[in-house]
């Protein structure tokens, strides 16, 4: 019974997303305001990111907008050229995934007046701009993605990207998690950046100052106890309130029947498989986490699973010497996620999955039947490190810009 959601760490390493298989996730174009949260607010920050008139000043979210501004919004003339919204397009695709590593981006492509907004931050000038990238370099490490680039105003780009920070001050070096939209306002006079507006989609609130925002930042904070030892790599496609979407790569687990999600059945023959109990009494480095599969929709059938290493593949691994225990190849997939801490007794972690299921559903995702429990600690972790995450694949998703 192959799964085919990959599952991932606390280390998040970026990698590019698996190869397009039937979980795959596509990517769907579509202005930007159809991605932020109320009709008002997506007019008011649509607005405030569209490009300056000479000056720099940022165009007021106003009637008296220029006719052929207004022209442009409905596709009649005004506004970048096809070849020239391109060119820009293509630009930042290179540029910005220097945004953090010791290139850098390109200053020349911005004006001296570059206003800056995200929920918690801003600046109204390039050295602002700058200093901010530098301030966030210095204190958490960022790993940048960027995921896609469109046109979605006259004057305007959007961007699509995750972004994972560590916080380097705090000794368990929490990560913070942030993905979203950034709309890139052009000034019509010198095609160079004039805005620059971020839209988180873990809160409703993204104006300046959010006291949402702030709080998605302290709730990341919190401590979870994650070993230090390999495991499975993702890449966070997008992060709300609730839950995580994550595209996994392959990755091989050795599996046997289990009892119930929280069941400790199966598990004395999954890790005698690593401990030697094999074909060539091969002792194989332990993983984390610890995997339960339930793939009805009754959460029943269950499997118990442990990842083996990444340097591993099914041709070099040796052959158990247990019926109970099989080998195989967990594909990598689309995979909702809900963290939580705690003891993970049956009835929480039913109850994620159905509060997640729900949520999915809700948000007009389509999971599929059963989940997975994933469990990063040994018993004797104290209950509020520890880290416990319910899993479920989805079919379709689309990531909308």
């Amino acid at each position: 019974m192959a799964i085919t959601t990959s599952l991932h760490h606390s280390r998040l390493l970026i990698l590019p997303p698996p190869p397009a298989s039937p979980t795959a996730v596509s990517l769907r174009l579509r202005p930007c305001a159809a991605a932020l949260p109320s009709s008002s607010r997506r007019r008011s920050l649509r607005l405030t990111a569209r490009a300056a008139p000479p000056g720099g000043a940022v165009a007021p979210a106003s009637s008296s907008a220029p006719a052929e501004e207004k022209e442009g919004e409905k596709g009649g003339g005004g506004g970048l050229p096809a070849a020239e919204a391109e060119r820009l397009c293509e630009f930042l695709r290179a540029d910005l995934p220097h945004l953090f590593d010791d290139v850098g981006i390109d200053r020349s492509a911005y004006d001296d007046r570059v206003r800056f907004r995200d929920p918690i931050t801003r600046h109204d000038t390039i050295d602002g701009y700058l200093f901010n990238i530098r301030l966030l370099k210095l204190l958490f490490r960022p790993d940048f993605y960027l995921h896609a680039v469109k046109q979605t105003g006259p004057y305007e780009l959007t961007t699509r990207w995750t972004m994972v920070m560590k916080f380097m001050l705090l000794p368990w070096k929490p990560e913070l998690i942030f993905t979203g939209l950034s709309i890139m306002g052009v000034n019509p006079q010198n095609l160079k950046f004039n805005s620059h507006v971020d839209i988180w989609d873990s809160i409703q609130n993204n104006e300046y100052f959010s006291f949402e925002g702030l709080l998605d930042v302290f709730k990341q904070l919190r401590i979870y106890k994650t070993p230090d030892i390999e495991t499975p790599n993702y890449l966070i496609l997008k992060r709300t309130a609730h839950y995580e979407v994550r595209s996994y790569a392959p990755f091989l687990i050795v599996e046997a029947k289990g009892d119930k999600l929280t069941g400790s059945s199966g598990f004395n023959n999954v890790t005698g498989y690593i401990f030697g109990k094999n074909a060539s009494s091969e002792k194989i480095p332990m993983t984390t986490p610890v995997f339960t599969q339930a793939s009805d929709d009754t959460l029943s059938d269950v499997s118990i699973q442990i990842v083996l290493p990444m340097n591993k593949d099914l041709n070099s691994l040796p052959a158990p010497n247990s019926d109970a225990v099989t080998l195989q190849k967990a594909e990598g997939g689309i995979a909702a996620v809900k963290k939580f801490s705690g003891r993970p007794k049956e009835e929480i972690v039913l109850q994620k999955e159905k509060d997640l299921r729900s949520q999915l559903l809700k948000d007009g995702l389509k999971p599929q039947q059963g989940c997975l429990l994933a469990r990063y600690n040994d018993p004797r972790t104290k209950s509020f490190l520890m880290r416990n995450e319910v899993l479920i694949r989805l079919n379709d998703f689309t990531l909308e810009l």
